[in-house]
């Protein structure tokens, strides 16, 4: 599983695969040495096809969903197509929300085990899991390669993998902002994952972590923001991913926040490509 090499890049706008100026983008991070590209599965549309078209644009990397929504797509459908791309797609599932199968007509049930059936019907192959709890971690660790934490610290990073042991694989989503000015991070931090501290998955693993009420406030707190995202130069974005490394992930996810495709910053950061 170490293909993915220890740092990748996670970009909600490589979904938009199917534009010239995306497809060239993702070639030039094939080029700069970026060896993962992860894609959010958000509600599944269309994510299929821009892995395919992802995977012709950089045809040395890996490509991974982070994480795939399985309630809109069934097992049967997605089974041959992963099968075919296995030697360079890592299948990332998620569990989603009761809102979100309803959608699709179908029953939530107990998250545990309606993604435990999920995992049956779709078989073996390179596969994680977006997992935060411990039951869907050990779920994770049962059946797959390992998972995907989505706003996570390295204190985390260190307690589960203290729990698990070295095999599975920990691959920690890492927000970032390239800036020193303090206020425009921490803006653009509130802007880019702030919603999420509104979701009572996020909210309850965030008070696992030793965070408050008061940090979880609609925004978050100063402290929270800074924990959950890196922000600084290239060195101070470099030194966050060293901490998850140490605390024992195998491979970070890079999340540049930008207000546009953010090439500039990936070249900047590419540096951390070549550590793998």
């Amino acid at each position: 599983m170490n293909q993915l090499g220890r740092v990748g890049v996670w970009s909600m706008e490589l979904r938009n695969a199917g534009r010239p100026e995306i497809r060239d983008a993702a070639a030039e991070l094939d080029e700069l040495g970026w060896r993962t590209i992860w894609l959010p599965g958000l509600d599944g549309t269309g994510v299929l096809d821009a892995v395919d078209k992802l995977l012709v644009a950089a045809p040395n990397a890996q490509v991974a969903t982070g994480v795939l929504n399985i309630w809109g797509q069934p097992a049967a459908t997605l089974k041959p197509w992963a099968a075919a791309r296995q030697d360079r797609v890592l299948l990332g599932l998620g569990i989603g929300s009761p809102a979100g199968a309803a959608a699709h007509g179908l029953d939530y049930g107990n998250p545990v085990a309606s993604m435990s059936h999920y995992l049956d019907e779709l078989g073996p192959g390179r596969q994680l899991l977006g997992a935060l709890g411990p039951r869907m971690v050990d779920l994770a660790v049962r059946r797959t390669a390992g998972w995907h934490p989505f706003l996570v610290t390295p204190d985390y990073v260190s307690s589960y993998r203290q729990r698990v042991g070295p095999d599975p694989l920990i691959a920690p989503h890492q927000a970032v902002y390239l800036g020193t000015d303090v206020a425009a991070a921490r803006a653009a931090a509130r802007a880019g994952v702030g919603m999420f501290l509104g979701f009572p998955t996020y909210r309850n693993n965030l008070k696992r972590l030793g965070f408050t009420d008061d940090d979880l406030a609609p925004g978050g707190s100063d402290r929270l923001i800074d924990a959950l995202v890196a922000h600084g130069t290239a060195d101070d974005i470099a030194r966050r991913v060293q901490e998850h490394l140490d605390a024992g992930a195998d491979h970070v996810a890079l999340h540049v926040l930008s207000p546009s495709l953010p090439r500039t910053q990936w070249r900047e950061l590419a540096f951390l490509s070549k550590e793998n």
